[in-house]
């Protein structure tokens, strides 16, 4: 039985990729009672509605992960979800000590409209870098803002990260209005998010704002800012967040978010399916860190702990793989059809890098420099130097620069021309690349 097998360590991501509470994979670790190996999922996944990933982001401690929670607690009244409560989303001990959430969790729901992977981003600084990987997963996202507090430091580096992964579109949640007595306080924080979100590049004019509280909701108290709230905010998110047209035509590749391993059935790979479509059976390479790819076959496939027979693009899916040893798979890896994509060592990127105001760097840096960069799901170390045939390859490299440079990895990493990139240093966003061209 496959989670049987499944070492407790690995009991809280399965629980985040999979929408579960602990205590239910708990019980089948104890009881069993999970269907024998053939499926390891519990039934077939339903594709009758369109499939549409969304996120919410937001500073610490504004209610992001109480509001995943009271989402699922008012669709659960139609059937749409299973409620989980906030210590099911909130899965590991350190992060409810903390009240704060470190792990992407993944949720699953239903509107009368559409089917939703929901990621919670952790909104902690120290945790930026799975937010990362959870904005990297989103066609549109929930912004969570205390009616309390109005913008703060995270909320402006949560959208500058949305705008650079690529979310086009932003619902504004203003949470906690049931603390504040002067409407007049959140009018302005209303038009303080408008503005904000105009400052990023998003639609700030039209951006759905809807006022509430989560905790309302989640308590069954004043439902007119309660599940009224949340009833409006999901009307706002079917209706303003365009169905993605998936990339349906290329190749698969799918970047490894997590692996586990499951003992006699092989190991299993999470992560959101980029481009393509997979069927069981098919082969696969395993592409990155190594200079030649790993080659696999799939033995099955999984989306909310419901089978399918084909990952599409845009899933949340994990692809169990034949003949691959945990230790073999890293995050920042990518499964690709083979002979699709190489990983490379050099790049020539074009860069922009933040200013002081935007959250960047204060000062410059010249050439040598080594910052993190995040490529898809990888983190990797780089030295940056300018080209050749640059005229001073003494300048520095100033807050507000575009400029063009190359970056030297430290081990192979499955890149493309065309692919955006975020530059990370000392634990905050310092710009933003473009690869033009692959070097070696």
């Amino acid at each position: 039985m496959l989670f049987r097998t499944v070492n407790l360590r690995s009991v809280g991501s399965l629980c985040a990729q999979f929408g579960l509470g602990r205590s239910v994979v708990r019980g089948v670790v104890v009881g069993g009672g999970v269907p024998p190996v053939r499926g390891y999922a519990a039934a077939a996944f339903d594709r009758s509605k369109p499939h549409v990933n969304i996120g919410t982001i937001g500073h610490v401690d504004h209610g992001k992960t109480t509001l995943t929670a009271a989402i699922t607690k008012t669709l659960a009244k139609s059937g749409g979800a299973s409620f989980l409560d906030y210590a099911a989303i909130d899965k590991a001990p350190e992060e409810r000590a903390r009240g704060i959430t470190i792990s992407t969790a993944h949720v699953e729901y239903e509107t009368d409209k559409r089917h939703y992977s929901h990621v919670d981003c952790p909104g902690h600084a120290d945790y930026i870098k799975n937010m990362i990987t959870g904005a990297a997963q989103m066609d549109g996202a929930i912004i969570v803002v205390a009616a309390t507090d109005g913008q703060m430091p995270q909320t402006r580096e949560h959208l500058l990260l949305a705008r650079q992964v690529g979310v086009q579109k932003i619902v504004v949640y203003v949470n906690k209005v049931d603390t504040i007595d002067d409407p007049e306080m959140l009018e302005l924080v209303e038009m303080e998010m408008r503005e904000l979100l105009s400052h990023y590049g998003f639609d700030g004019d039209n951006a759905p704002i809807i006022m509430g509280s989560a905790l309302c909701a989640l308590e069954g108290r004043q439902p007119e800012i309660g599940e009224q709230s949340i009833l409006k905010l999901l009307k706002a998110v079917d209706e303003y967040i365009p169905t993605p047209e998936r990339d349906l035509q290329k190749p698969f590749l799918m970047p490894v978010e997590d692996v586990f391993s499951i003992s006699g059935r092989g190991t299993v790979v999470t992560g959101r399916v980029e481009r393509g479509h997979l069927k069981k059976g098919e082969e696969l390479e395993i592409v990155g860190h190594n200079k030649t790819p790993l080659k696999s076959t799939v033995t099955g496939i999984e989306m909310f702990r419901k089978e399918l027979d084909e990952a599409m693009a845009g899933d949340n899916a994990g692809v169990l793989l034949r003949g691959i040893r945990r230790d073999q798979i890293k995050r920042g890896m990518i499964l690709a059809k083979p002979g699709t994509v190489k990983a490379h060592t050099k790049i020539l990127a074009s860069l922009y890098i933040l200013t002081k105001e935007e959250g960047g760097r204060h000062s410059g840096f010249g050439e040598n420099y080594r910052p993190q960069l995040f490529i898809r799901t990888a983190d990797v170390t780089a030295v940056m130097r300018f080209p050749p045939d640059a005229e001073d390859h003494s300048r520095q490299v100033m807050p507000g620069d575009n400029v063009e440079m190359e970056c030297d990895l430290i081990h192979p990493t499955p890149m493309e021309v065309g692919q955006r990139f975020n530059i990370r240093e000392g634990g905050r966003t310092v710009g933003t690349g473009l690869i033009t061209r692959i070097i070696e």
